[in-house]
C-alpha cells in the first residue's frame, strides 16, 4: 500500500504493517480467546514473506494487546477488542471500514439543550444558553459498542435536525456544511456503566467503559463540536499514533 505525500514522493507502507493489519482482521473475525495462530513458518509460506516480516507483524499484534507469545506453545489470541486509532483527523466509520467491520449509527435523540457548564465555557457560552445536542448509538458487526453525545454550535449547522436521521455525523458535516473537523484536544478516562448504559450497550451494571471526549475544530481552529463517547472496554481499545516528525524532547 502506498500514498502520495508532499513533494510528490511515495510513502510506502511497510510490508510487515500490511501483514499486521491483515492478521488483526483475521483475529477479530475468525479466532476466539485462547486459540493459537499458525506458526511463523506457516504464515511466512502463506503470505510469501520471510519469517522476520511475520515476526515484526506479530510484534504489532502483541503491542496492541491482541495476542501473546508463549515459549514452546506459539502465539495465542487473548483479546478480540477492536483496536481503534485516534488521531487528529481520524473518522470512526472510515477506520472501522478499513478494518473490514460493518458499522451503523442510530440517532437516539437530538435537539437544543443546555450543556454542562464545562462544555458551555469551551464554546464561550453563558449560563442557560443552548447548544445542539445529538445522541447516537454505534453498532459494530451488529452489536452495540459505543454511545456518543455530540454538542454542536447550532449556528454552524442550521437545519441539522431536518437532515440527520442516523449514520456518520462527519459525513453530514462535510456534505451539507462544508466542515471537515479535526480533533484539537482529546481526553481518555475510565468509567463504569450506568443503568442507561446497560440498556443501550447490553452490558452489566458497573461494567468498565472507556470514555473519550474531544474538541473538534474547523480549518480556522474554531470550535464546532465537543463529542464524548462511552464504549464497552471489553469490545474496544484505543491507540494513539504520534506524528514521527514531532521533535523528541532533549
Amino acid at each position: 500500500m502506498s500514498r502520495q505525500v508532499a513533494g510528490g514522493s511515495i510513502d510506502k507502507t511497510p510490508r510487515y504493517r500490511e501483514l499486521a493489519d491483515t492478521l488483526a482482521r483475521e483475529v477479530r473475525a475468525d479466532y476466539t480467546p485462547g486459540e493459537l495462530l499458525p506458526t511463523e513458518a506457516v504464515l511466512a509460506r502463506r503470505f510469501e514473506v520471510n519469517r522476520h516480516t511475520v515476526r515484526r507483524a506479530l510484534d504489532e499484534l502483541v503491542a496492541a494487546g491482541m495476542v501473546t507469545r508463549h515459549q514452546g506453545r506459539g502465539t495465542q489470541v487473548v483479546d478480540r477488542r477492536l483496536d481503534y486509532a485516534v488521531s487528529a483527523g481520524s473518522k470512526v466509520t472510515q477506520n472501522l471500514a478499513e478494518l473490514g467491520l460493518v458499522s451503523h449509527t442510530d440517532c437516539l435523540s437530538q435537539g437544543l439543550d443546555v450543556p454542562p457548564e464545562a462544555i458551555a465555557q469551551r464554546f464561550g457560552r453563558g449560563p442557560g444558553e443552548r447548544l445542539l445536542c445529538v445522541d447516537t448509538l454505534r453498532h459494530i458487526d451488529g452489536a452495540p459498542v459505543m454511545l456518543l453525545r455530540h454538542w454542536f454550535d447550532p449556528t454552524r449547522v442550521p437545519g441539522w435536525e431536518q437532515r440527520y436521521r442516523g449514520g456518520s455525523t462527519r459525513a453530514l458535516l462535510n456534505q451539507h456544511y462544508g466542515l471537515q473537523l479535526v480533533r484539537r484536544r482529546v481526553r481518555i478516562e475510565a468509567g463504569s456503566a450506568t443503568r442507561d448504559d446497560t440498556r443501550h450497550l447490553r452490558c452489566p451494571l458497573n461494567a468498565p467503559l472507556l470514555q473519550l471526549s474531544s474538541d473538534n475544530v474547523d480549518r480556522d481552529g474554531t470550535l464546532v463540536e465537543v463529542s464524548s463517547s462511552r464504549a464497552r472496554a471489553d469490545r474496544l481499545a484505543y491507540h494513539i499514533d504520534f506524528d514521527p516528525t514531532d521533535e523528541v524532547p532533549s
